[in-house]
């Protein structure tokens, strides 16, 4: 599989770029950002945005380049091996590790496929009325029958598409009529308090926009490209087609996960501006949040609020089940790949099925879903560093890359973002041990 070091491509200036406009390099990279913007984040945000208002946008500029670092690594070791995430970390780590691994990942992806639908439910209910519960049950329903049955070349095209509901942050921004000047000077200056509940805040940040079930659909996706275009080879045994789709790896990353920071940003300062300004400081559920908008910002940003949630949560819900039933199924040996037809595949898809299945469950148990959103970003923070730092070494494995090996500026983006990882989630524990010994003591 390795590649000898005179036919290893270079990523440099001389590679031939991928015929056809910019936009046409974007797939993997763009639908993996824009999921990125899930309920989950879109209740981080919000929560964040009406707790200290536009000072933690910094956290925002800080994150799109870490984000840049880790998903390309996770991108590469899928076109250079052909291959996904759990399969390559075999190859370096015990059954034992990569098993645990898994079991985090999605541990994580089903309650928070269940906080998203719960959030989905809750928009439908304050849009159109009903109950929140049956469109629960509709909308999990409508993303499975989508994933099993819709040809894989057409669900790229709907959740390239789909990437657009994003942009109704955009318009909330604005209806909010937002302090701009103040807005872009947080990105520069962190103006805000160093506690426990900011520095949790910042971490819940941290985890929902470098989350692992991101790694993991990236490079899942890039060996289905590699299978959907006929031209296209793993890197490995094809080193002549490197030098382009490194060129084109680096501008769909680049490009997805700073659509994803530019959406997360809008929607920061649509709630800093909105609820934070008027004094709304605490969020409690996802109607809460829609709701305290409508009074201030009007009734185009309620809607335009309760649209967004549902377009990002159909985004989000194939790339959390999807990510899961990746990785369960290649450590279960089965056929896998949503471009293969349910008949070919049976294991991945009831895998898949069963991930959506338990998803609904926890969404129809009534758990707090604003609540259950923002502690699951949490918990992505803690299981994100073992599952970073084995991608990181991964990307630069002679065993997994060859000669391939990350360059170093992105190499120290992809660290980087492992070690902020830890730092916040070592910096939260801390704070939380130093608060329950004190409140004992």
């Amino acid at each position: 599989m390795s590649v000898s070091a005179a036919s290893a491509p270079s990523d440099g200036p001389d590679s031939a770029p991928i015929t056809g406009p910019w936009w046409t390099k974007l797939g993997p990279g763009l639908i993996t950002g824009a999921a990125d913007d899930d309920p989950s984040g879109i209740a981080t945000y919000s929560q964040a945005g009406a707790q200290y208002g536009y000072a933690v946008g910094w956290t925002i500029l800080v994150t799109w380049p870490l984000m840049v670092g880790i998903q390309l690594a996770s991108a590469r070791i899928g076109r250079i091996t052909g291959k996904g995430l759990t399969e390559n970390l075999s190859k370096l780590c015990p059954r034992a590790v990569v098993l645990g691994l898994v079991t985090l990942l999605v541990v994580a992806n089903v309650i928070n496929l269940g906080a998203d639908l719960s959030a989905m439910g809750d928009a439908m209910h304050l849009a159109v009325g009903g109950a929140a519960g049956a469109y629960v049950v509709v909308m999990a329903a409508l993303s499975l029958l989508l994933q099993i049955w819709l040809p894989y070349a057409r669900y790229v095209r709907l959740l390239k598409w789909l990437t657009l509901s994003l942009l109704a942050y955009v318009g909330v921004g604005f209806a909010a009529k937002a302090d701009w000047a103040m807005a872009l000077r947080s990105l520069v200056w962190p103006d805000m308090p160093w506690d426990r509940a900011s520095i949790t805040t910042v971490v819940a940040i941290l985890g929902t926009t470098i989350s692992p079930y991101l790694f993991f659909w990236q490079a899942s996706q890039e060996a289905e490209e590699i299978r959907r275009i006929e031209a296209d080879r793993p890197l490995a045994v094809a080193p002549e087609q490197a030098a382009a789709q490194f060129r084109r790896l680096r501008t769909d990353t680049m490009v997805g996960m700073g659509f994803s920071n530019a959406i997360a940003f809008f929607m920061i300062v649509a709630t800093a501006a909105a609820l934070h300004a008027h004094g709304v400081r605490d969020i409690e559920t996802t109607a809460q949040a829609a709701q305290a908008l409508k009074p201030i910002a009007g009734e185009f940003a309620f809607v335009l609020f309760a649209a967004g949630i549902v377009g990002t949560g159909f985004l989000a819900l194939p790339v959390l089940a999807g990510s899961a039933a990746y990785a369960v199924a290649t450590l279960a040996g089965v056929r896998r790949g949503l471009d293969r037809p349910a008949q070919d595949a049976r294991a991945f898809y009831a895998i898949l099925t069963s991930a959506m299945g338990i998803g609904l469950g926890i969404s129809l148990s009534g758990l707090n879903p604003i609540k259950a959103l923002y502690w699951s970003a949490v918990i992505n923070a803690v299981i994100s560093v073992p599952i970073m730092v084995a991608v990181m070494v991964a990307a630069s494995h002679p065993r997994i890359v060859g000669t391939m090996r990350m360059p170093t500026l992105w190499r120290v983006l992809g660290w980087s973002a492992t070690a902020a990882m830890a730092v916040a989630t070592i910096a939260m524990v801390v704070m939380q041990t130093s608060s329950t010994l004190s409140a004992s003591g």
